[in-house]
């Protein structure tokens, strides 16, 4: 089976799913929901393109935005930031029948490009 846009999430899989370059990642324990073919989420998703983050947000908002986290804060990377993703809290919450969170991770350094 090929997960398009998702990980493997049978019942007792680990699994990571991420944020975005300020929101930290998850480490899950998969619930085996067949429903969901024992799949889960690989990640926030984003909610907008990368043209368009290019357009909304400027490096001023992606300092602001990832503050606390050592990273490139620079115009090539303005497409990454985090307001250009979904919610990971509830992106997390929305698959809780298909998913156990482990423990949420916070990240202090992030590479990117």
């Amino acid at each position: 089976m090929t997960r398009k846009g998702a990980i493997r999430a049978g019942r007792g899989d680990l699994g990571i799913i991420p944020g975005s370059m300020g929101t930290g990642s998850y480490i899950v324990r998969g619930k085996g929901n067949a429903d969901a073919y024992c799949s889960a989420s690989h990640g926030a998703g984003r909610r907008m393109s990368r043209g368009q983050a290019k357009r909304t947000y400027s490096t001023a908002d992606l300092i602001r935005q990832t503050a606390g986290v050592e990273c490139r804060k620079d115009a090539g990377v303005v497409d990454e930031i985090p307001g250009a993703y979904k919610d990971i809290t509830k992106v997390m919450a929305e698959q809780d029948d298909l998913v156990e969170v482990v423990a949420h991770l916070k990240q202090v350094v992030c590479v990117k490009g």
